[in-house]
């Protein structure tokens, strides 16, 4: 029996938003899958887009994910993202993406921490 997908992506153009969710365990062959989604989602966004990263379904993630997943994050920060929001009800299952946002967002990208998606659309509203 094959498994579900590992993870969903769509713009809102309205919102200049990019909403990625991951589910369950997510392999380099999903975050292949989601990192050229993303690539693709590009090609729409205007400068300052928000990405909003649902890892609430993400039970883990294959460590050799790092690479497509900072090649990701780098796509974002050259195309103008402005502020990242990430949905993590469980800060155990960070999994290293506070690092990564620091060496890869830098300066100029707000990073916004939820715990539930109540608060990260209060978030987005700011």
């Amino acid at each position: 029996m094959s498994k579900g997908p590992a993870f969903d992506a769509q713009f809102d153009d309205a919102r200049n938003l990019i909403r990625i969710r991951y589910f369950g365990h997510v392999t380099v062959s999903d975050m292949k899958a989601v990192t050229k989604d993303a690539a693709a989602i590009l090609s729409n966004v205007r400068p300052k887009f928000t990405v909003l990263a649902d890892l609430s379904g993400l039970e883990s993630m294959d460590l050799d994910c790092v690479r497509d997943l900072t090649d990701m994050m780098d796509s974002f920060r050259k195309k103008g993202v402005g502020t990242v929001v990430r949905i993590m009800p469980d800060p155990a299952k960070d999994i290293g993406f506070n690092i990564l946002a620091i060496v890869h967002y830098r300066r100029g990208v707000n990073v916004v921490t939820c715990q539930t998606a109540a608060e990260a659309e209060q978030a987005l509203k700011q």
